[in-house]
């Protein structure tokens, strides 16, 4: 059966990524990058494969059940991988509501759009990408596994633990065949610049402040978005149905021991003297609820399906400096806001 996928979140940051694979590496799939364009939807992301014949864009947003609908029906999807959320802490912190709505309601309506399209069939698979988040925090020692119990801290991690139940519950009641991913923090090209990574990488480049939250103690297991893009690949295409597998880069990093690495590199890729770039750090009031710890066991994506991180971190994130750095365009039409005209001047609509 030819395949119809549709990517949520496409034009998002690990969604280009996954549709830029997908796209590439199967010319005889036909991918709908669904995503409604909010500040952290970039086209531009993906100008490299937009005129690919095996890709199509469409401008839906997930509370929107009727374009949903219209979207199923129009491209007689079999397939979702689901992407498409509000993903960051500090906006959940401050709107809480907003990601209830996408993260909750909009994973509900992509649900019910595919109970109702495929209508039982035992041939579709609705893949569910979540987070590592939805597993609470740890201290300083152990790791989140599959079965480690849910224990949400921020209101984006309970949006997200409670889309991932959603998925579950649909899969008991209606028999939709479903996988569930959770991953670690994810860095590479094309993130939005309200992450650490390219924060810092931005504030160094122009000389301002890098703030860290409290004394930067926190510690996140990283991976680098092109090796997730590749996990879930594998997981679509090997996944066992009902399955949940937890995603990892085996990289625990201390918030702090980052930005010093940044630092470092930044201060050898531009040149300058070192210790410069370290000058900028500032150290600012702790987030609210901030999370310690975050570890990801992966054995099981390893054991099972064969996957493993290709990058250690210090090769990555040279990776993405150099990115970055040869990017500048890029990374100033995000700052800017001129990224947000790229739909009306390439699509027309």
């Amino acid at each position: 059966m030819k395949k119809n996928i549709l990517i949520t979140g496409g034009a998002g940051f690990i969604g280009s990524h996954v549709v830029r694979l997908f796209v590439n590496k199967y010319p005889d799939y036909r991918i709908i990058n669904l995503d409604c364009l909010t500040y952290a939807g970039n086209l531009e992301n993906l100008r490299d494969v937009e005129h690919a014949p095996n890709y199509i864009f469409e401008k839906v947003d997930i509370l929107d059940t009727n374009g949903l609908k219209q979207a199923f029906e129009r491209h007689s999807v079999t397939d979702v991988i689901h992407l498409a959320a509000e993903s960051h802490v500090d906006r959940s912190i401050s709107d809480p509501l907003a990601f209830v709505k996408t993260n909750v309601i909009g994973t509900v309506n992509l649900l019910n759009a595919a109970k109702d399209f495929w209508k039982g069939a035992d041939d579709r698979l609705f893949y569910h990408v979540s987070t590592d988040e939805v597993y609470g925090s740890l201290d300083h020692g152990g790791f989140f596994t599959e079965s480690t119990a849910y224990d949400p801290q921020s209101p984006y991690s309970a949006s997200k633990a409670s889309s991932d139940h959603f998925v579950r519950a649909y899969a008991n009641t209606y028999k939709l065949r479903t996988v569930i991913s959770n991953c670690s923090n994810n860095y590479g090209p094309n993130q939005f610049p309200e992450k650490l990574i390219p924060l810092c990488i931005h504030n160094i480049r122009n000389n301002k402040p890098l703030p860290v939250y409290g004394k930067g103690e926190n510690v996140r297991d990283w991976l680098y978005v092109v090796d997730h893009a590749r996990a879930i690949d594998v997981v679509f295409h090997k996944g066992k149905i009902g399955e949940t597998y937890n995603i990892g880069g085996f990289n625990e990093w201390k918030n702090i021991d980052i930005v010093r690495l940044l630092c470092q590199k930044m201060d050898e890729k531009l040149g300058r003297s070192a210790g410069t770039s370290a000058n900028l750090i500032t150290f600012v009031k702790d987030r609210a609820g901030h999370d310690l710890r975050y570890a990801i066991d992966a054995s099981k994506i390893q054991r099972e399906l064969g996957w493993e991180p290709s990058l250690q971190f210090e090769e990555g994130i040279g990776k993405t400096i150099d990115w970055y750095l040869a990017n500048e365009d890029w990374l100033d039409h995000v700052t800017s806001g001129a990224y947000q005209q790229y739909y009306q001047a390439h699509y027309g609509k």
